[in-house]
């Protein structure tokens, strides 16, 4: 190795010393002397590399021997460094870069939540400034209690959706995700346009049910009249009225149930403060089906008597829905089962049938509107296409999740899933 042959080189050195001092009679002088040039050499090589050192930008010193290896060393690792430095700066340049031209709204947050970076139209969202707001907290400089409690919970599972009423009036979603070391991403997107044309979508459809409710209202009344004494209508008459009376009160569940639906909509923002007794909720819809379905059993298993804080009216409409679903998709010998009870800390209503079941394909969509798994056996029940469409929206205006499991051939499970932080008191009602 390289340093072998210096360490040689100065032995030799101090042997010749050595050997020089011997002829004149002063062998240790010799030694000595040959010792403290070297040791003088060395110092004008350290002082040389302290030099080049700290001007990291020039060239290396010329320097000779072992101080050589070691400058050309160094510099070696210099140049790998500032490669390595570049290539990553171009690499931040360049992300950078495309999150500036992004339009959604971009802020580099650090670990200690204070602003790293924001593009200019996260500065048009949020008011911020950048660079001046570096280094502020975020949730200082954005002033909404919704999002400091949506930043101090760490939960980014689900986007968050804010209102600013200021002077532009935005509708902002707002997304975060972490990376490295703690350090977080914050998207913001403008969705004032896309929550203006739910709202118009959702006031149509309140606004055409009022309207059809009337008319529909004046044809089911002179239907009815001709049904309450069908002799005066001639006999092949007779079905097709009534048949026009069966979709017309069909009709009548139909713009009910939207117009139920629009409500929940307009009420799922609002808080809810009322403390639901569910046993007592599930005690009535027993007592109200054995009038309207004596020959079905209805079995309650309450296994807890956890409140929820909610909307009475809401949570009965979801039940019953799942209810009467169970009802109309089992044979009229099984029994449906309604569930209450705790479980890993969430309270959960389940309502359970045996009958046709379903195939997972049409799971994900079961709550959308007017779809329909078969459509000959959904007319024939006289179903809305509704009803689970009311269920998910009374579960998201409540907290909670709703959670579908079935078997086709083997019955079906509707579960309403509500959390500890939204839905279920810890309190026993007594």
């Amino acid at each position: 190795m390289y340093w072998l042959s210096a360490a040689a080189r100065i032995l030799l050195l101090v042997a010749c010393g050595a050997g020089l001092g011997w002829y004149f009679g002063f062998p240790i002088l010799g030694a000595a002397i040959v010792l403290v040039a070297v040791l003088l050499f060395w110092s004008c090589q350290m002082w040389r590399l302290q030099q080049w050192l700290q001007e990291p930008g020039q060239p290396p010193a010329d320097i000779h021997g072992t101080w050589g290896e070691i400058v050309a060393r160094i510099y070696k690792h210099q140049r790998d460094a500032a490669d390595n430095q570049q290539r990553l700066q171009s690499t931040v340049d360049y992300l950078l870069e495309s999150f500036a031209s992004m339009r959604d709204g971009v802020v580099i947050v650090e670990r200690g939540g204070g602003i790293r970076w924001c593009n200019e139209e996260a500065a048009r969202l949020l008011g911020l400034r950048f660079p001046e707001d570096t280094g502020q907290a975020i949730t200082n400089l954005v002033r909404h209690p919704d999002f400091s409690e949506y930043v101090r919970e760490g939960n980014y599972t689900e986007p968050l959706y804010i209102y600013f009423d200021g002077d532009l009036k935005l509708h902002l979603q707002i997304i975060i995700t972490q990376f490295g070391d703690g350090d977080s991403l914050l998207f913001a997107r403008d969705v004032t346009e896309r929550v203006k044309l739910e709202q118009m979508r959702r006031d149509f459809v309140g606004n055409v049910s009022h309207e059809l409710r009337t008319p529909l209202t004046v044809i089911t009344g002179y239907l009815g009249t001709f049904l309450s004494d069908t002799r005066h209508l001639p006999e092949n008459y007779v079905k097709p009225v009534k048949q026009m009376m069966q979709q017309a009160q069909r009709m009548e569940s139909m713009l009910k149930d939207l117009l139920w639906l629009s409500r929940i909509e307009s009420e799922e923002q609002h808080g809810k403060h009322e403390s639901v007794d569910m046993m007592l909720l599930l005690e009535e819809l027993r007592q109200e089906l054995s009038n309207t379905h004596p020959d079905r059993k209805l079995v309650l298993d309450a296994q807890c008597r956890q409140s929820v804080t909610g909307d009475y009216r809401q949570l009965h409409s979801a039940v019953s829905n799942l209810v009467l679903n169970a009802i109309k998709y089992s044979a009229v010998d099984s029994p449906v089962t309604v569930s209450w009870r705790q479980q890993e800390g969430k309270c959960l209503l389940s309502v359970s049938d045996l009958g046709i079941g379903i195939e997972a394909m049409h799971i994900p969509r079961l709550t959308e509107r007017f779809y329909r798994v078969d459509d000959s056996r959904n007319s024939a029940t006289g179903g809305t296409g509704l009803g689970l469409a009311i269920v998910k929206h009374v579960a998201a205006s409540h907290g909670a999740v709703l959670q579908i499991e079935s078997t086709p051939g083997a019955g079906s499970c509707f579960s309403l899933v509500f959390p500890d932080t939204t839905g279920c008191n810890c309190c026993t009602q007594d």
